[in-house]
């Protein structure tokens, strides 16, 4: 079993940042994946960046964030972050961190934070 908790999330200015966190718990050895994905109400939740654990720390990111957002993992803490620089409107959502085991079909899910955007 895997437990994932985000935090970090809050009201911010565009054009400004805000750094994410996801703190896991559980069994998290082994080869894995952890991402973050964002959701708005009456849309469907769409990955923002993912980081694999293996020989190398791949990542990956949506078009839309590239250049803007970092996704870092500390394995001192067992924490996943998402650095989000240069905020737009369209980034406020659900933020909701998620962590795959190698060979596993089951994703594990925090409860999410929210980001809202002011001008």
């Amino acid at each position: 079993q895997v437990q994932l908790m985000e935090s970090g999330g809050g009201l911010v200015q565009a054009g400004k940042s805000l750094k994410l966190s996801c703190a896991a718990s559980g069994n998290v050895a082994g080869l894995w994946r952890m991402g973050w994905y964002r959701q708005v109400p009456g849309k469907e939740r769409e990955l923002v960046a993912n980081i694999m654990f293996g020989i190398d720390r791949r990542t990956n990111y949506a078009e839309s964030v590239k250049g803007r957002f970092t996704i870092t993992w500390d394995n001192a803490v067992n924490t996943l972050f998402l650095q989000m620089n240069s905020l737009q409107h369209a980034d406020k959502a659900v933020y909701y961190c998620s962590f795959v085991q190698a060979l596993s079909t089951m994703t594990y899910w925090g409860q999410g934070t929210q980001v809202a955007i002011s001008a």
